[in-house]
């Protein structure tokens, strides 16, 4: 402990001069009432005080003591209103020391207040401590003026050994610490990445805490090194230290009662409430963490909730939800659009002599009551796991299935393409869903919500070869003659997809040795997944087609369109950056830019990424004439008629069959025979559940669905024609 007297610490805060332009010293009068007022000041001659030439009212200043410099705006007799709290413009029952208080502001009951800049319009009532250092840095990744690189805050994303950790930013998106936790190979990439962190860092030793405009804080009990933004509002937070709040008037964010918040980043219209607690971590735009929920060591991407729950090690992506008290999920990489069911623990274990396993679920995940996954553990795009403890790892490489474990040293059972035979309701929802839930008025983080995207296609194309290899294995091993006969695997390969193509109602069991670690996994109903993944990459490739054409004002494909988008660059790999689907040979080109240092901050980073939106539909487009291309082994230009055709029908019949299943699946809820046993008629069931002709969802996609076939009967007249 030091002892600092009352000379030497004046001494130490001279007042900048920018605020003498605008400002004045007390009067005597002034000072006469303050004195009255019970206010002291480390200066007796009070010369520390600086008052607004634009109004100052001392009867509004009581039992205030003042250290250092203070800067005090215009004070009127007039009241701030929050809701149902109102409170006096003025200074009271307040220590303030080295501190700017902007115009009409309220100071009420602030035991210490201490090395802050206050803007206008600012409420700050019954905080009992809150100040700031002058080498803070609200939770950004930084090193000021002296510090050790041991100083730096790091968040060790998807990885409990911090091998995959990522510095924050007040401007990180997912989309950022995606391609930095992933890429680690890349050294000189990560030597970059830290530099654009630090760009325009000044690492003076000069900081100030920050409250901007038409913000209130309340009932609080400490905030240190924190900067917050205009329109939020702070009650009852018990610990806020190191951390930057992002709010503005269209986004305002929000921290409530019993919040601890530690070293991190809250994004814009952001809330926090119900003793939940965050350390070394960034949320998202319009994210949600409350009813005690643990946030350590994570990122949460935007429109995502979190509650009851703990998160430990994890980069999620956006529209994650998370609700249920005993679930947790650690070390974990969750690209989004995922629901955490209640009881579910996900990474429980480590299977190392280190804790540095970890586990990678694609958009859509969705584990089910109670389940357990293991490290190390990697799952396709919307991936359904029902309840049950999944003892060992699992590789799960078949987008949209549904797996459950069959007991203890047991193969896990496997359904590929099971959302598309029998919850399309769902699936066709999913879009339109996360559309609607998506709050955020400034969009930086590009998110895909269709469930049919180059992401998940990718990963249609090897599943379907998948299904063939194993169909061989399985003909030969089941004495199929032609199978047996075949000379190479390439054969193999062509006899089991034509067995493929001639028995689609054939009911047979395949067995993946891969899907699981020692015991592997059944494969049901592989003939029905094969035929639905075939159809689901048409439709795909249609869709996109038409999206193509229709930014072009057309309603055909041209063999000029098609001789522009072969111009453009394949694409055949593609990433999940943060929500935004990209071209993986993309963000390699965005990396040589960041290390010939033509890009050196993260905001043109931000500015690459919209570039790559700007192009997605051209990239997607020249994909989907790859993947017909792909389905029927020959280039679009040589299709027949009949080609075409069999391609419209297949495609109309998956959009019909998306429509009807749609309206099926969700009969189901008002005809089921339990479901109906809560309800004493058919008339309070409606009075509760409504009908479905009420359903908005399925009138949109009504609609939508007869715009969609109209439209296909035009994609390809020009072709069919010429």
């Amino acid at each position: 402990m030091t002892l600092i007297t009352n000379d030497e610490n004046h001494a130490q805060c001279a007042l900048d001069d920018k605020y003498k332009k605008n400002h004045r010293l007390l009067t005597v009068q002034e000072i006469t009432v303050l004195v009255k007022n019970h206010c002291t000041s480390s200066d007796p001659e009070w010369r520390n005080i600086w008052v607004s030439n634009d109004g100052f009212c001392p009867e509004l200043v009581h039992e205030c003591s003042f250290s250092g410099f203070v800067v005090i705006g215009r004070m009127q007799n007039a009241r701030l209103k929050y809701h149902d709290l109102q409170l006096t413009e003025g200074l009271y029952s307040a220590y303030i020391e080295n501190c700017v208080i902007g115009n009409d502001c309220v100071v009420r009951n602030v035991e210490y207040l201490v090395n802050y800049h206050i803007a206008d319009r600012v409420i700050l009532f019954n905080i009992q401590e809150m100040s700031a250092t002058n080498h803070a840095k609200f939770g950004n990744g930084i090193l000021k003026e002296g510090e050790e690189e041991s100083s730096r805050y790091w968040i060790g994303v998807c990885n409990e050994n911090d091998g995959r950790a990522v510095l924050a930013h007040e401007d990180m998106i997912t989309a950022d610490a995606y391609l930095w936790a992933t890429y680690r190979e890349d050294k000189e990439l990560q030597k970059r990445f830290i530099e654009l962190t630090e760009n325009g860092n000044t690492k003076t030793l000069d900081t100030f805490g920050i409250v901007e405009s038409d913000t209130v804080i309340k009932n609080t009990t400490l905030l240190k090194d924190v900067k917050i933004g205009s329109f939020a509002y702070i009650k009852g937070a018990f610990k806020l230290k190191n951390i930057t709040v992002l709010s503005s008037e269209k986004e305002p964010s929000q921290i409530g009662e019993g919040v601890e918040l530690v070293n991190g980043i809250m994004g814009y219209g952001s809330k926090a409430f119900y003793q939940a607690v965050a350390v070394r971590f960034i949320l998202g735009r319009n994210c949600q963490l409350k009813y005690g929920a643990r946030l350590l060591n994570s990122i949460l991407g935007d429109n995502s909730t979190v509650s009851c729950c703990e998160l430990l090690n994890n980069l999620i992506f956006p529209f994650h939800e998370q609700h249920h008290n005993s679930s947790f999920l650690i070390a974990s990489l969750v690209q989004g659009q995922s629901n955490i069911a209640a009881g579910a623990t996900i990474g429980s274990n480590h299977n190392s002599r280190s804790p540095d396993g970890e586990i990678q679920a694609g958009r859509g995940f969705w584990p089910g009551l109670n389940s357990s996954f293991k490290h190390n553990s990697k799952f396709a795009s919307f991936t359904l796991a029902s309840k049950g403890t999944y003892l060992r790892e699992l590789n799960i490489m078949y987008p949209f299935s549904l797996i459950a474990t069959h007991g203890v040293d047991q193969a896990v059972h496997i359904l590929p393409a099971y959302w598309f035979m029998y919850n399309m309701f769902a699936i066709a929802r999913n879009n339109s869903k996360f559309k609607k839930r998506d709050k955020r008025v400034v969009k930086v983080q590009h998110i895909e919500t269709n469930p049919l995207a180059p992401d998940t296609i990718q990963e249609v194309l090897p599943a379907i070869d998948r299904l063939i290899e194993l169909t061989g294995i399985y003909l030969r091993e089941t004495g199929d003659e032609s199978a047996n006969s075949a000379n190479d695997e390439n054969e193999l390969y062509c006899i089991a997809k034509d067995y493929l193509h001639h028995h689609k109602t054939d009911k047979i069991t395949l067995f993946d040795p891969e899907c699981q670690k020692k015991y592997g996994a059944y494969i049901f109903k592989g003939v029905q997944a094969y035929v639905e993944y075939r159809k689901i990459l048409k439709y795909f490739s249609l869709q996109t087609l038409l999206e193509f054409v229709s930014s072009l004002d057309k309603i055909s494909l041209s063999k000029s369109d098609i001789t522009t988008l072969r111009e453009l660059p394949l694409f055949t790999k593609w990433i999940n950056a943060g929500g935004q689907v990209m071209p993986e040979e993309k963000a390699f080109e965005l990396f040589d830019k960041i290390k010939r240092k033509e890009i050196n901050d993260w905001k043109s980073v931000h500015a690459f990424y919209d570039e790559c939106e700007e192009h997605y539909l051209e990239y997607k487009s020249r994909y989907a004439i790859y993947i017909l291309e792909w389905l029927y082994s020959a280039k679009l230009e040589d299709f027949t008629s009949e080609i075409f055709k069999d391609i419209i029908a297949d495609v109309t019949i998956v959009s019909d069959c998306m429509y009807r299943a749609s309206i099926e699946s969700r009969e189901k809820d008002y005809t089921d025979f339990f479901r109906k046993t809560v309800y004493r008629n058919d008339e309070e069931m409606t009075a509760v559940l409504g009908t479905i002709e009420d359903n908005s969802f399925l009138q949109e996609m009504k609609e939508s669905t007869e715009i969609f076939d109209r439209a296909l009967g035009n994609i390809f007249a020009e072709l069919l024609e010429s």
